[in-house]
């Protein structure tokens, strides 16, 4: 990823014009037991749980976008961002009455897989559409529209998938300012061939009757088209006609106001003699998140570092310097790699590692907790992508695909008060209010690195023998990348020790040895990826150097698979 991408996420949509800036929804305040296990969750006094169960301040200005299963629903949270309005992703079950008590700016419906005909298609109360709030349906959002407010909706004779080519009719404030005619991305088998009721068609495509839709009077638009891809070029343009000729979105969603409205609300919820436990890896989440916090509380923030023997090549040192020599922060350090690496001996599920490093972490940091003296609140590093990872945003049957050692649940006898301010935000966005803070940018643009560290990157069964070779060749593969200028232009890169051995020869002997594999991506938040095209001859180096100083290793791999169908780690 570039930086300047990072970059372009707070902005101001209207230059030139004064605003209010409210507090955004992204200050999540609430305590935690397991909530696996179903205990309660305890809030901070002043805050109001909404439907996932979190607390958050009011008032905001916040657009909510119900989800019906899109691949592009995440997309459409972020391009609604990146137009300066803070936007989150709730269930498509979202009760009329929840969502009102959000008092939301608009509400979008996404697209989805299914088809509105089917007699099982997810759906919405229809009372959503009488609240009074703007509403844009896309694609499938657009066809449920039509059909509970009494429209038509039909297999299309010919579906349509990829470019097309949009004819507007009437503008109107949705297409004010565009040409008539806009290149957008289709993706339907489905078709309105009747508007409700108010409705007028405001644009069409050659197989398209209906591409978009419009009840000015009840502020109720929809498109076929799918604004929030980049193969739309004018996409944004129409979502920011949405949030703000439509549902007069102030917008002020920035780094700044972020991190002045967060450091407000962190010293209104924690009292003038409590201390924040924060556990701290060196990554850029929790760098952020302790000098947030540092700014909030100063010397009542309490940050512990566990060494856990599953870091990269001279990670425990590098940390503890970054936080003693740059951020002035005082770091409390654990030792404990043999209580990690014990149990996790002869394991291979990549699942039951998770769920081991993160019950010995528990242990561990309770001991380290007990030693500061049980502060009343415990902060942790949580993103969006963590959340949405762990469990299904539509409340429904989809799948979890991993479990994020942050969003597993505490046990219910460590009583603290859970701080997550970065919970709602993408990995670009933390970036952007670590920058605000004043971080330097080796911090801030440091690779994104698991909770599980190098146990998820030695595939199977953990042993200080395969870290030692993993941390070697890793090692070697991020100091090539920077060499080559390349580490600041791709998402994330590593090394991973896969579980076979292959036949070579080095020298005059026959080898059988370890396989390491390379991976690195390109992305703008760790939702979708891709694999970076690395130039041959970097490669050719990494490789050369890997086989000729890690001992144990006589073959090198490099993946290049995208997310999805695949994840961006292996495990």
């Amino acid at each position: 990823m570039k930086r300047t991408a990072a970059k372009k996420l707070f902005h101001n949509p209207r230059p030139g014009v004064a605003r209010r800036v409210s507090a955004p929804a992204a200050h999540r305040l609430a305590t935690a037991s397991c909530r696996a296990a179903g205990t309660e969750t305890r809030r901070a006094p002043g805050y109001e749980t909404v439907a996932d169960g979190y607390a958050l301040p009011q008032p905001q200005e916040c657009v909510l976008i119900l989800d019906f299963g899109s691949q592009y629903t995440q997309l459409i949270a972020r391009r609604v961002r990146e137009c300066g309005v803070y936007s989150e992703i709730v269930p498509h079950t979202i009760a009329p009455r929840d969502a009102a008590r959000r008092r939301p700016a608009a509400l979008i419906l996404s697209g989805g897989p299914a088809s509105v005909t089917a007699a099982a298609s997810p759906t919405c109360d229809p009372a959503l559409l009488r609240l009074g709030i703007p509403v844009l349906g896309i694609c499938y959002g657009m066809q449920l529209v039509a059909k509970l407010l009494g429209g038509r909706v039909w297999a299309a004779p010919r579906r349509e998938y990829g470019h097309a080519f949009l004819r507007v009719r009437h503008k109107g404030d949705l297409f004010r300012g565009l040409s008539g005619r806009l290149a957008v991305w289709m993706s339907h088998g489905d078709e309105v061939t009747r508007a409700p009721k108010g409705f007028q068609v405001i644009a069409v495509t050659a197989t398209s009757p209906a591409a978009a839709m419009a009840d000015p009077k009840r502020r109720i638009y929809g498109l076929q088209f799918h604004p929030e891809v980049v193969h739309t070029p004018k996409g944004k343009d129409i979502l920011r006609n949405f949030l703000f000729r439509i549902a007069r979105c102030r917008g002020g969603w920035t780094a700044r106001s972020f991190v002045a409205s967060t450091v407000e609300q962190l010293r209104k919820t924690i009292g003038p003699d409590d201390r924040v436990l924060c556990g701290v890896s060196g990554g850029v989440d929790s760098t952020v998140l302790a000098a947030l916090l540092h700014r909030a509380i100063g010397e009542r923030l309490a940050c512990v570092f566990i060494n856990n023997g599953l870091l990269r090549k001279g990670e425990a040192e590098a940390v503890r310097r970054a936080f003693r020599d740059r951020l002035g922060i005082r770091l409390h350090y654990a030792h404990a790699p043999q209580a990690f690496l014990r149990r996790l001996r002869g394991v291979a599920s990549p699942e039951r590692k998770r769920r081991i490093i993160g019950s010995v972490f528990v242990q561990v940091f309770q001991r380290e907790a007990r030693r500061l003296g049980m502060p009343r609140f415990l902060a942790q590093g949580t993103l969006y992508p963590d959340v949405i990872e762990s469990r299904s945003p539509r409340g429904g049957p989809s799948a979890t695909i991993k479990t994020h050692h942050n969003v597993g649940g505490l046990p219910a006898n460590l009583r603290f008060q859970l701080v997550e301010p970065l919970r709602y935000l993408f990995k670009d966005e933390v970036r952007r209010v670590g920058k605000e803070l004043g971080l330097p940018d080796r911090m801030i643009w440091r690779h994104p690195f698991p909770g599980p560290g190098l146990a998820v990157r030695v595939i199977g069964a953990v042993s200080a023998r395969k870290l030692r070779i993993l941390r070697e060749a890793d090692a070697v593969f991020l100091e090539e990348l920077r060499r080559a200028g390349l580490y600041d232009k791709v998402w994330q890169a590593f090394a991973v020790l896969l579980p076979v051995k292959a036949v070579g020869v080095m020298g005059d002997e026959r080898t059988y040895a370890n396989v390491i594999a390379l991976r690195a991506v390109t992305s703008r938040d760790g939702m979708t990826a891709d694999w970076a095209r690395l130039p041959q001859p970097v490669l050719a180096a990494i490789a050369n150097r890997i086989i000729n100083e890690v001992k144990g290793v006589n073959r090198v791999l490099y993946d290049v698979s995208s997310k999805p169908p695949s994840t961006i780690e292996w495990e």
